[in-house]
């Protein structure tokens, strides 16, 4: 599938998705400087360097929509529309979370966003989306149920099988491949065969794309037409996300096997300032109101830190509950 000039996001719509892409951006930086400081002790994985791809679902996606993603996948939720309240508070393992405290921030969830499972299991999020995608088929509704995972998980079975039967049953499922080029510690071209993961979407007689996740009309265009096609009833689409990262897989990884050479370029052309740049070149926004924005967005995060670190830890006996259909007594 090629991405035609169909959807094309205006001036209004790439203003809207930078201020989701500025929002993960600072989510990210303030992250990593909570952990530094020791204000909050937590498994982290950054996505900097990945804002535009999930910025670019959010504008596009409904509440009613659903997606399922990894363990690294904050940015999906985020722009999803996951708020920052129970999302830091689920960070810092506060009963005031999303999950109570009990899931972190490997196992977020928010039903009311449609951000329905986070899951630490590579791969798994493809067959978890095609069973919402299925349920939202039978129930003659035009929701789409849209999965991501990184490059590595690309060959994983689950994701093989899931993509086969999205195909067979013309679910409405979106497969999101953002490929950073690196799967934890190895290489693309050291695990996986062939030149690009979009074109195995033959195979299984849906379409596929291979996009520049980074840009954001690009982005725009593909996601879109994919959605389109899901809400029609066409059936399922492949999307390969070109994008980077900018750290190692998890907060401490020294990253050292990222070639200097490649990091330094794919920094240099961070998507976030980029964008940023652009808007301010075409005058969809001045300097004065990005900053406004900017600003804004920081004092949510605050907000939210201050919300979290104040809400009481669960305790002990809350391990009992949210476990069982009925609950068991003591």
């Amino acid at each position: 599938m090629v991405a035609t000039n169909q959807y094309v996001a205006d001036s209004a719509t790439l203003l809207e998705i930078y201020k989701r892409a500025a929002l993960l951006k600072a989510n990210d930086e303030r992250a990593r400087k909570v952990i530094l400081s020791g204000q909050i002790a937590m498994v982290y994985y950054s996505y900097r360097g990945q804002e535009i791809i999930p910025s670019v679902m959010g504008q596009l996606l409904r509440d009613d929509d659903t997606i399922c993603t990894i363990y690294r996948g904050i940015h999906d939720m985020l722009g999803k529309g996951f708020p920052l309240r129970p999302l830091w508070a689920e960070l810092a393992g506060r009963v005031t979370g999303s999950c109570k405290g009990k899931g972190g921030p490997m196992h977020l969830t928010y039903p009311p966003k449609g951000i329905m499972v986070t899951t630490g299991i590579v791969g798994s999020s493809a067959p978890i989306a095609n069973g919402l995608a299925w349920a939202a088929q039978l129930d003659k509704s035009d929701r789409v149920s849209v999965c991501t995972f990184g490059d590595g998980a690309s060959n994983i079975g689950a994701v093989h099988e899931a993509m086969n039967l999205a195909s067979i049953w013309k679910l409405p499922t979106i497969f999101v491949c953002q490929n950073n080029l690196f799967a934890e510690h190895t290489t693309f071209e050291k695990m996986t065969g062939g030149q690009n993961i979009a074109g195995r979407a033959a195979g299984y007689g849906m379409p596929g794309v291979r996009v520049n996740g980074n840009d954001p009309e690009e982005m725009y265009s593909a996601f879109a037409q994919a959605v389109a096609r899901a809400r029609a009833g066409e059936g399922p689409t492949l999307l390969e996300c070109m994008t980077f990262r900018f750290f190692g897989h998890n907060f401490g990884d020294d990253d050292s096997y990222i070639p200097k050479d490649q990091k330094a370029a794919a920094m240099e052309a961070d998507p976030v300032p980029a964008l940023r740049a652009r808007l301010i070149a075409d005058r969809i926004a001045s300097e004065h109101e990005l900053a406004a924005i900017e600003a804004d967005i920081e004092a949510q995060i605050d907000d939210a830190l201050e919300f979290a670190l104040a809400s009481p830890w669960p305790e002990p006996d809350d391990l009992r509950f949210d476990v069982f259909e009925k609950e068991i007594a003591a």
